[in-house]
């Protein structure tokens, strides 16, 4: 298998552990951020346990998972090729001068087998990485994000997808501009912490085996992933509302944006930060981890076949 097939497999895998997983958090939060009124529990806790509890009350413990397969139709090919592209446009910007970085000579490398870039390299691979993948998956994160939701009584996968289609292109890719917004500077952030904070930690806790690697990988993504997910928080409450609801104010950007002040005030941009951080320090650890993890051991298995002959 090739490079890229080996990258491909990488992703596809974990995309599907992280999704498995943590799918009742992307529920919980979708559930959260579609309302439009003050959230009367005093607690943030409190709104959420009352959320599961009547999800469960409606659907039982199985409910929590639903909008699990569009879910898997979106994530297990988007985290496979936004990490393959991601990878592959890493490699090739590592050729130029202006991007390319010098490691400092350290016998505690971290295991690493990624390309390494300056944190101006890595913000532009991620962020552009991630919008472009954003845009060919768009129509699978409205078809999420109504099948996650209360508001529409979709009878499957399928029916759901020919309803939104039914409505034309612009509903395909509605909430595109507001989730670029978010994306592009999480993904970007992201890369750069991740990539700090992973060859920071090499330098304190040496170098020592495959699972040591894969440790500082799993801690590295999750602290990369809290910090970027609270940049952009709001673009996400904004995305949801835009796909989700179809009242005429939610209906633009600039619409979405006031109806949430008028409704909430500041607060409202911040609905389901909790959850949506938990499961983003959890997915980029897991990722992030199953990703390099297995893209190690496929070469340590190479080299070692390639000293056998």
């Amino acid at each position: 298998m090739s490079h890229v097939g080996h990258q491909l497999l990488s992703g596809a895998l974990s995309g599907f552990a992280t999704t498995i997983c943590l799918q009742p958090f992307d529920l919980l939060k979708t559930r959260m951020q579609q309302g439009d009124g003050v959230i009367t529990p005093r607690h943030r806790s409190s709104i959420i346990f009352s959320t599961a509890r009547e999800v469960i009350q409606e659907n039982g413990i199985s409910g929590l998972w639903r909008g699990t397969a569009p879910s898997l139709v979106r994530n297990v090919p988007g985290v496979a090729l936004y990490m393959t592209s991601l990878t592959q446009l890493r490699t090739l910007m590592a050729t130029s001068p202006y991007f390319s970085a010098i490691r400092r000579p350290s016998k505690n490398h971290n295991g690493s087998v990624l390309p390494t870039l300056t944190s101006e390299g890595n913000l532009l691979a991620g962020a552009t990485t991630r919008v472009c993948v954003g845009f060919l998956l768009n129509p699978f994160s409205v078809l999420k994000s109504r099948y996650e939701s209360n508001m529409y009584a979709y009878e499957n996968l399928f029916g759901a997808l020919v309803s939104i289609t039914r409505q034309g292109p612009s509903e395909l890719l509605r909430g595109f501009l507001p989730s670029s917004l978010r994306d592009a500077p999480y993904a970007g952030l992201f890369i750069v912490f991740y990539e700090g904070i992973k060859r920071e930690t090499s330098y304190i806790f040496p170098h020592s085996s495959q699972m040591h690697s894969t440790i500082i990988h799993g801690c590295a993504a999750a602290s990369a992933g809290a910090i970027a997910t609270v940049a952009t928080h709001p673009f996400d409450v904004i995305k949801t509302k835009m796909q989700v609801r179809s009242e005429d104010r939610y209906h633009g950007f600039a619409k979405t944006v006031v109806t949430i002040w008028k409704h909430r005030g500041i607060a409202g941009y911040f609905d389901g930060t909790s959850l949506r951080m938990s499961r983003k320090i959890l997915s980029s650890a897991i990722g992030w981890a199953v990703y390099e993890g297995i893209l190690m051991f496929v070469k340590s298995s190479q080299k070692h076949r390639e000293k056998a002959v």
